[in-house]
C-alpha cells in the first residue's frame, strides 16, 4: 500500500558535506535513482567551486544570499542548470539555506 512520507526537517540530523567545508546537507528524498531532493546550508563566505553534474539540477534559495555564476540570488530565487553545464561557483554572501532537486548522480566536485 502506498502512503505519504513526511520529514520533520527541524528534527533530522544534518551531515557535513565533505567535499566543501562549511556546508551541511539534509537529504529529503530520492526522486530518481541516484538523484536527490535535499536542503543545503552554507555558512557565510563558503564557496562551492565550479563543477558539473551529469544530470539536470534545480535550486531554490530559502534563506540568505548566494552568488552563483556572477549573479546575486536572494531568498525566493530559483535557478535551473542543465546536465553537463558549468555550475557555480556558488559563494554564500550570508549564511544560506537552499533546496536542491538533482535528477541523477551528483558527479565529482573539482575546480577547473
Amino acid at each position: 500500500m502506498n502512503k505519504q512520507t513526511f520529514v520533520e526537517t527541524e528534527a533530522e540530523t544534518w551531515f557535513e558535506f565533505q567535499p566543501v567545508p562549511g556546508t551541511k546537507l539534509l537529504t529529503l528524498a530520492e526522486p530518481v535513482p541516484k538523484g536527490s531532493i535535499h536542503k543545503l546550508q552554507m555558512i557565510a563566505d563558503t564557496v562551492i567551486p565550479v563543477h558539473y553534474h551529469p544530470c539536470d539540477e534545480y535550486v531554490y534559495v530559502l534563506k540568505g544570499t548566494i552568488e552563483t555564476a556572477g549573479r546575486e540570488c536572494k531568498a525566493g530565487t530559483f535557478w535551473f542548470t542543465p546536465a553537463h553545464t558549468q555550475n557555480g561557483p556558488h559563494k554564500a554572501i550570508t549564511s544560506v539555506e537552499i533546496i536542491t532537486i538533482r535528477l541523477g548522480e551528483m558527479g565529482i566536485f573539482e575546480e577547473l
